[in-house]
């Protein structure tokens, strides 16, 4: 089994905060979208004939494509590779995209799931990261894409920033259970170097985020979370069961997948590929027939550090035995690194399988490093 990644690297403005790779002009729409087909084909044999079972449209904004264009992209991976009957197919959207028009378009391609970047439903919110949306896009869309079939359907939510007091963070939490979203997305802002909201840092016109903050307004969302019925199956990752992300999950669990366009990442078992993130080399080079990408092979050190950031943050944990499958005895000097984090409750065991706690969720980063090899 297999996933697909689509980087569609355009946006109507640029939130503050992002440092994706996107651009907020629409002139080489048409190349890039010409070489995205061209870059499928070209890459046929990256899978290594394995069935696909994910396709996830990611950006950028995918939504500001047409339906017709998207399914122009899905029909030439289904040419191409076999692709599940059951294969989970996302498209990231933003709310003031989803008009009834464009949902009703939607529906007659194969897209079966929506990621809806709400990130708030406050404007005053909204306004202050430059969001294209305000917080009526984002109840409508929902609640329209609901109403079209669509209930496979994920939110996208933000805390630990200024103007988020703990009561408004405790609203948008009622708003996704009020709306029945079985499966939310919820980061921490993050300020990240030569974005907008780093230079308002630095020039003091915006205060720096606040970590007391952020791991308050964490422990909010993990509490009210498991209050409804959610499985805390990854780090910023929640749903309710039988809701997971296939392609998310996929990523976690070493499952093999292509990235397609500019800046998109693939990843084999063995080894790392990634495009370059620039729109107009990415087109000139698929139109000449190569890839525009560099490539790095994985040492075993690499991969059991691989296997250890990704593990770790999920229900599933760090299996001991795959650890020791990737490098014989490579447990027994993890569990030497992991015992500090046993002395202060951050990490338990269960059989052959280390998880986090509830507090050491809020270290899961640091921890991870922290068993490194």
């Amino acid at each position: 089994m297999a996933g697909i990644y689509i980087h569609i690297p355009f946006c109507k403005q640029a939130c503050y905060y992002c440092d994706f790779h996107f651009s907020t002009s629409l002139k080489y729409k048409d190349d890039l979208l010409q070489a995205l087909v061209k870059e499928i084909k070209l890459q046929k044999s990256y899978l290594n004939n394995e069935t696909v079972e994910t396709i996830y449209f990611g950006g950028g904004t995918p939504s500001l494509l047409e339906a017709d264009e998207i399914s122009r992209l899905i029909n030439t991976i289904t040419e191409i590779h076999t692709v599940s009957s059951t294969a989970e197919i996302t498209l990231e959207a933003n709310p003031d995209d989803l008009d009834e028009a464009k949902i009703k378009a939607l529906r007659q391609t194969n897209i079966n799931r929506f990621s809806i970047g709400i990130q708030s439903f406050f404007d005053e919110d909204l306004l202050w990261m430059n969001r294209a949306h305000r917080s009526r896009h984002a109840e409508a869309s929902v609640k329209r894409a609901q109403d079209a079939g669509f209930e496979n359907i994920t939110a996208d939510l933000i805390y630990g920033y200024p103007l988020l007091t703990d009561t408004k963070w405790k609203q948008n939490l009622d708003k996704i259970f009020e709306l029945a979203i079985p499966h939310v997305s919820s980061y921490s802002m993050t300020v990240e170097p030569q974005t907008a909201l780093a230079t308002f840092i630095n020039k003091k016109t915006q205060p720096p985020m606040n970590e007391q903050q952020s791991a308050a307004q964490f422990v909010v969302l993990m509490d009210a979370m498991a209050d409804h019925g959610f499985e805390h199956y990854e780090i910023s990752n929640f749903c309710l069961p039988g809701h997971y992300s296939k392609h998310n999950s996929n990523y976690w669990q070493g499952v093999k997948y292509l990235g397609i366009g500019p800046s998109a990442h693939s990843y084999n078992g063995q080894a790392r590929q990634w495009n370059i993130a620039n729109n107009a080399k990415y087109i000139q080079g698929i139109e000449a027939g190569k890839l525009p990408a560099e490539t790095e092979s994985l040492t075993e050190e690499n991969r059991l550090n691989e296997y250890i950031m990704t593990s770790i943050r999920t229900m599933w944990g760090l299996d001991m035995d795959k650890l020791n499958g990737i490098a014989s005895a490579s447990a027994n000097e993890l569990l030497v690194a992991a015992r500090r984090y046993f002395d202060n409750g951050w990490i338990t065991q269960k059989d052959n399988t280390l998880y986090l706690t509830p507090t050491g969720k809020l270290y899961a980063d640091n921890i991870a490093a922290g068993l490194f090899f």
